[in-house]
């Protein structure tokens, strides 16, 4: 990234979410301040919180290394500030990255993809 990159920040009230399952991705978020909630929702409507992501935390990432639907909804647990990774930035860092790390984090991705599925 160039010294002319822009970080972006984004800041959400209490209870909105970021992004729905299912929805294109194209951006990652790391947490500045406040939580996210990770939400799986279910087929016949309710809802499962997978996990909370706190301070320094990342999310949204799935989608960005693989470019496939979200496979959960991201919801502010409360007041949150986030600082926006887009998928270029993301891409740019990964390329410099050894590509033996940008095999594993494909590996990855699948593995966790392909777990997520078993368990629907």
């Amino acid at each position: 990234m160039g010294r002319d990159t822009v970080i972006e920040r984004k800041v959400f009230p209490a209870g909105e979410n970021i992004f729905r399952q299912g929805s294109t991705g194209h951006s990652a978020y790391i947490i500045q301040q406040g939580s996210v909630d990770i939400i799986r929702e279910e087929a016949d409507g309710s809802e499962a919180v997978l996990g909370n992501v706190g301070v320094g935390g990342i999310f949204g990432e799935m989608a960005v290394i693989d470019d496939s639907p979200r496979m959960a909804t991201a919801r502010t647990a409360e007041a949150t500030t986030v600082i926006v990774v887009t998928q270029q930035m993301f891409l740019h860092k990964l390329e410099q990255a050894d590509p033996f790390i940008r095999g594993l984090m494909q590996i990855m991705a699948n593995t966790i993809r392909s777990m997520s599925k078993k368990n629907t």
